[in-house]
């Protein structure tokens, strides 16, 4: 007997179920709390254009228009409302409202019929102009529909490391072997996004050792590491791997291998710095150039990358595809994406914790060279000095950096889905 199959059919439902799911996950990261959003800082109208002004860079933008009465709507996805709004030109009124959570929605009356001619984002993408005309009403009207406008910022409204001066090609495959990799906690679904957070030191290297206590470096940022992954797991959008959950030795190459062999979508490094001064105090988040931004950076990147090196010997051995950096466009754009996340992770931890005042450096850390997944190095403070080490051992201070960290990743991948 012959079974026949309507694979039109078939196919029709299975486009459905993917098409659900991918909107049922986006709209996991979306529904972020509307605090991550840029908020409007300015809106000015003249004669022939509308400005927007933010204080961060926001996802997109549409603008529409509307008859009976005559208005102009921009709905801003990634903004909330703002409260400043100069009027001019043939604008008469503004109104700011918010459409749901993470959309800001503009409208303006309009004195009389006016058409909007096309706009853009600047290059930082904090700032949207729409360019204005006026029309008859006839046009006004028979636009309605037709005269829609999407907008997106730039690709790269990225921070910019001090520039190299050569480049390498390099095989930047990924091993396939799964075994021994760590456990991955959260939702059972493997297409939510992956975060594998690295605590620094472990083992027989304890890293900084506090004077005040003699807090051990390796044994801080563990516990932050997994004040991060509860925050995290509480999301349940967010799939989170340790790289190591005890007190275990991990060569600098295996901790980042681990994220890659995990097929990682972010790699974060932890770390508690030690300075010479007891005064320096707040935390730096650290992404990979082949040059240093200043001498301080410099040099914490070399003592860091000599953890490999034990009674003379390097244990982490010599890897073709990290000996240098800076790999092809691949790495290029890793490098770009690390920098815009390291940017939201400072703005996330600036209520909960203290910084640098020029907290995001670049430099060459080992740990930070996979060359396909974003990477940063975020160092919680200094074991060196007094109120550092305590927030950074404490149950309240682990949980608002554990918090920081989760709340700026939701918006780095709720960004990311937006844009796709």
């Amino acid at each position: 007997m012959t079974h026949r199959i309507n694979w039109t059919g078939y196919q029709s439902k299975l486009h459905k179920h993917a098409m659900l799911c991918a909107a049922m996950l986006f709209s996991c990261f979306v529904a972020a709390p509307a605090a991550y959003a840029a908020a409007i800082s300015e809106v000015v109208a003249s004669d022939n254009a509308i400005t927007v002004k933010f204080d961060d860079v926001v996802n997109k933008a549409s603008v529409f228009t509307l008859a009976k009465p005559n208005r102009i709507a921009i709905d801003i996805l990634g903004a909330t409302k703002g409260a400043r709004s100069l009027t001019g030109g043939a604008i008469k009124a503004v109104r700011q409202g918010q459409f749901d959570p993470n959309t800001a929605r503009i409208v303006f009356d309009l004195d009389h019929p006016t058409k909007v001619t096309g706009g853009a984002f600047s290059a930082d993408g904090r700032s949207l102009q729409i360019n204005l005309r006026p029309s008859q009403f006839v046009e006004f009207t028979t636009g309605l529909k037709r005269d829609r406008f999407t907008f997106l910022p730039p690709a790269l409204f990225r921070s910019k490391p001090p520039k190299k001066n050569y480049e390498v090609t390099a095989n930047i495959s990924r091993t396939k072997s799964k075994k021994g990799l760590p456990r991955i906690y959260g939702p059972a679904n493997p297409a939510l996004p992956l975060v594998v957070i690295d605590a620094g030191h472990g083992g027989h290297d304890p890293g900084a050792i506090s004077p005040h206590g003699g807090k051990r470096e390796k044994e801080v940022t563990l516990a932050i590491s997994k004040s991060i992954r509860d925050e995290l797991v509480k999301t349940g959008r967010i799939r989170v791997a340790l790289t190591r959950e005890s007190d275990k030795f991990l060569v600098l190459q295996d901790r980042f291998g681990i994220a890659r062999r995990m097929n990682a979508d972010l790699f974060i490094s932890v770390h508690a710095d030690a300075a010479g001064s007891h005064a320096a105090n707040g935390a730096t988040v650290y992404t990979l150039s082949e040059v240093a931004s200043d001498r301080e950076a410099q040099k914490l990147a070399s003592r860091e990358n000599k953890s490999n090196i034990i009674n003379g010997i390097n244990l982490g051995g010599a890897d073709a595809n990290v000996s240098s950096i800076l790999i092809d466009l691949t790495q290029r754009e890793t490098m770009n994406v690390s920098a815009d996340f390291a940017k939201l992770l400072l703005r996330e931890a600036k209520p909960n914790m203290r910084l640098r005042s020029h907290a995001h450096k670049f430099a060459s850390f080992v740990v930070l060279k996979a060359p396909d997944t974003p990477s940063i190095l975020f160092e919680t403070g200094y074991l060196t000095n007094k109120q550092d080490v305590e927030f950074l051992s404490s149950k309240i201070g682990q949980r608002k950096v554990g918090q920081s960290v989760a709340s700026a990743i939701q918006v780095h991948f709720a960004r990311k889905l937006a844009r796709q």
